[in-house]
């Protein structure tokens, strides 16, 4: 009897330290400087790097290496890695935690063993390009649990229906969750000790690679494709239903996903989003790999979907569309 006395005790305390956060208050997101990967000029990853191990899961290949400051990192080759790198500055200059990811156009590995799928990717001497590397977790330990669009902490809440809205502004289609197991979940928790011993228990989403293309529609869906992009921006957000606005917007999980948005939730969201500035966008676009013509059309488009949410929340009319 004592000893179920005191584990309940324990499980009673244990749950009472922990802390589940989706967002945090990210201060003058004006002055964040999106050259830096998120977390800023701190995490930038140092050369040379020294290959660990292969890592054969996911659709891209990747591999783990150490930088000479000894951080860990996943280097990750394919089509998501302009996409990787941008938009996780973006949402982490905006509060939402996000996996720390810098963009190296040219790079080496020393120590490199025969590889299985990364062999197209790493060259047999160790050379790669345009490679995406994402630090391994440092103060984060992730868990093997994930969260649903529809059933998290958070429902209801303007942090989550403005992560939602920044899921849509980039065109993220790829916004599987925790009933997609079986395809790979792309969001997560994970757990961080505070210095006061308590446990926050980060909720984020894990993957943006399939961003600032096309989402869904009869066409394949692709991301790092500023055509496609531009075409759907005239249909980012369609209208406004009384105080609720209305997103073109097509991925997975669609209507759970983009139906409840309010007025109130855009709006507080501009509050940080508002501040970007254009020489940030371009500032993080060109760190990410964007060739020229690639950060003037980006930026345009993601100043258009961001005006198009300023003016719909400034509109005092209820329309219907």
């Amino acid at each position: 009897m004592i000893r179920w006395l005191i584990l309940i005790l324990a499980t009673a305390h244990w749950c009472a330290a922990q802390v589940r956060v989706l967002w945090k208050d990210p201060g003058d997101v004006e002055r964040i400087d999106l050259t830096y990967p998120a977390g800023g000029a701190k995490n930038t990853p140092h050369p040379p790097f020294t290959f660990l191990s292969e890592r054969l899961g996911g659709s891209s290949p990747k591999v783990l290496v150490r930088d000479s400051s000894g951080v860990k990192w996943r280097v990750k080759g394919g089509l998501e890695t302009h996409t990787e790198s941008f938009v996780t500055r973006l949402v982490a200059a905006l509060g939402y935690y996000a996996d720390t990811t810098a963009f190296v156009a040219h790079g080496k590995i020393e120590g490199v063993t025969p590889l299985k799928r990364a062999a197209g990717f790493i060259q047999p001497d160790g050379a790669f390009s345009n490679g995406s590397l994402e630090r391994r977790h440092g103060n984060l330990k992730p868990l093997t649990q994930d969260w649903a669009w529809n059933n998290n902490p958070f429902l209801g809440t303007k942090e989550l229906n403005g992560l939602k809205v920044l899921v849509m502004l980039v065109s993220n289609w790829d916004n599987k969750d925790a009933r997609d197991r079986w395809l790979g979940s792309n969001t997560g928790i994970a757990e961080r000790r505070l210095d006061n011993g308590r446990i926050q228990l980060v909720y984020r989403v894990t993957d943006w690679g399939q961003g600032l293309g096309a989402w869904g529609s009869d066409a394949k869906p692709k991301g790092w494709d500023c055509g496609a992009f531009t075409a759907q921006t005239k249909s980012f957000l369609q209208g406004r239903a009384g105080q609720h606005l209305q997103f073109g917007f097509i991925g997975q999980h669609t209507d759970d996903f983009k139906n409840g948005i309010t007025v109130e939730d855009v709006r507080w969201l501009l509050r940080y989003l508002g501040k970007i500035t254009d020489a940030q966008i371009q500032n993080g676009l060109r760190a990410s790999g964007a060739t020229v013509e690639e950060v003037a059309c980006f930026a345009m488009q993601l100043r258009e979907r961001i005006n198009q949410l300023e003016r719909a929340v400034n509109d005092s009319g209820a329309r219907s569309n």
